[in-house]
């Protein structure tokens, strides 16, 4: 999940005049990825780690970081699923799996910094989350534009 500062500019990514589904997916990452910079805590997830520690001890606590983070990849899933319908209408991929494995990657990517104790895991892997969209997503038309905010 989002600190609030990370909430407050993931939102600000969403709000800016990103018309394409496609590139707001591709943002998020590459959003992500400019985060992974200082102090660890800075740009790892409390929720994450908070349900990693206390997932058994605490089912109340559990049942809110489920919800934080499923929420997350809900809004996820509406990008994804705008930009499916665009460049893969036909495609056998689900959305909010594609959006679960993005939150898996982002969380496991933490974990790696945190025991690496450097950003570098991360990035990379990262980068290969990227990519993976990108080879899900295909490429841009670019003689036809795609209505704004779907």
């Amino acid at each position: 999940m989002l600190t609030r500062r990370a909430r407050t500019l993931v939102e600000a990514l969403c709000e800016r005049d990103i018309p394409k589904a496609r590139d707001r997916v591709l943002g998020y990452v590459d959003f992500r990825i400019v985060l992974l910079q200082g102090e660890i805590p800075l740009y790892t997830c409390l929720i994450g780690t908070t349900v990693q520690e206390a997932y058994a001890s605490h089912p109340n606590l559990r049942l809110a970081c489920d919800r934080m983070l499923s929420e997350h990849v809900a809004e996820l899933t509406r990008d994804l699923a705008a930009a499916k319908a665009r460049y893969g209408p036909d495609a056998s991929w689900d959305p909010e799996s594609v959006g679960y494995f993005m939150q898996c990657v982002l969380q496991g990517a933490f974990i790696l910094a945190k025991a690496k104790q450097s950003a570098e895991i991360a990035t990379a892997s990262l980068g290969h989350l990227r990519n993976y969209l990108v080879t899900l997503l295909g490429q841009p038309e670019t003689s036809q534009p795609e209505p704004s905010k779907e």
